[in-house]
Formats: structure tokens, sequence, C-alpha cells
């Protein structure tokens, strides 16, 4: 497995990683007894999620011509 590859792996795991927590903390600040820092949890992974894929993108743009092998 090339770094490429890898690199490519690693970044949509922690993309879904962040997505996965996000909801995660959204779920537990809407239900009883919810506090602040869910909310604030939830947002943060969720920019981070973002950030992540705008990342992905340029780093498969920047890399186009190197192969996956």
């Amino acid at each position: 497995m090339s770094l490429k590859a890898f690199h490519f792996f690693f970044i949509v795991v922690a993309i879904l990683l962040s997505v996965g927590f996000a909801g995660w903390c959204m779920t537990n600040y809407y239900s009883p007894g919810g506090r602040r820092a869910d909310l604030a949890f939830g947002i943060g992974s969720a920019v981070l999620a973002v950030t992540l894929v705008i990342y992905e993108r340029y780093f498969v743009k920047k890399l186009k011509k190197v192969s996956y092998l």
C-alpha cells in the first residue's frame, strides 16, 4: 500500500469518525439532560469533518498524477 493510498484511507476514516462523533454528541444534547458541552463538541466535530473533506479534495487534486500503487 502506497503512502498516498494510506493517507487517503486514513483521512476517510477520520471523516467518518468525526461525523459519527458529531451525531452522537448532538443526540446527547437533544436528549433530556443534554449539556452545552455536547453541543460544542458536536459543532466542533462537524466543522472538523467539513475541514477534512476540503483537505481530502485538495490532497487528491495535488497528487492526481501519483499512482495509488
